[in-house]
């Protein structure tokens, strides 16, 4: 289907089939995409210390019995989500430059093969996804000042100028 220009050159609103509902797709992904990704920024980077998000801190969060569904139905939504948005981002760029029917018919097809690649792979990662126990122990076996510390410092928190004192040695 052809997209109409107006004289500014801006697209409009294609007026149906199936690019009408990659453009509703585009708007509504794109909303809960912002919520997904500022929920996921605050979770691992706010409310938990940086040094904490590890293997163990999302084996964890996805093996728990109470909430571990609800984890990876987040992570497997922001995953399929951004990787169509994406996808069908590129697709339309690329449209714009492709003259040839064949051609862009071409592009898509391995635009949205790649898409079914990662959100395939994706989901198998977080679907399939078993916490490895004995990986754990060697872990903490390895790294004891590391592995024990379920949150060393926690986001926010400051240190007393003689804490900072003593950790830094004697100042002049």
């Amino acid at each position: 289907m052809a997209n109409v220009r107006p004289p500014g050159g801006r697209k409009l609103k294609p007026v149906g089939g199936a690019e009408l509902w990659w453009w509703y797709f585009m708007r509504f992904s794109g909303l809960i995409l912002v919520f997904l990704a500022l929920g996921h920024l605050f979770i691992t980077h706010i409310l938990n210390n940086v040094e904490v998000v590890n293997y163990k801190f999302v084996a964890d969060r996805w093996a728990n019995p109470n909430s571990g569904l609800f984890w990876r139905f987040w992570d497997l939504t922001m995953i399929s989500l951004a990787v169509m948005h994406g996808c069908n981002g590129l697709r339309e760029i690329l449209a714009e430059y492709i003259a040839s029917p064949g051609r862009r018919l071409f592009t898509s097809t391995l635009i949205w093969s790649f898409a079914i690649v990662l959100i395939g792979l994706g989901s198998y990662a977080i679907l399939f996804f078993k916490k490895d126990e004995n990986y754990l122990r060697r872990y903490q076996a390895a790294n004891p000042e590391i592995a024990g510390a379920v949150n060393p410092k926690p986001a926010g928190s400051a240190q007393k100028p003689e804490q900072v004192a003593n950790a830094a040695g004697s100042l002049p």
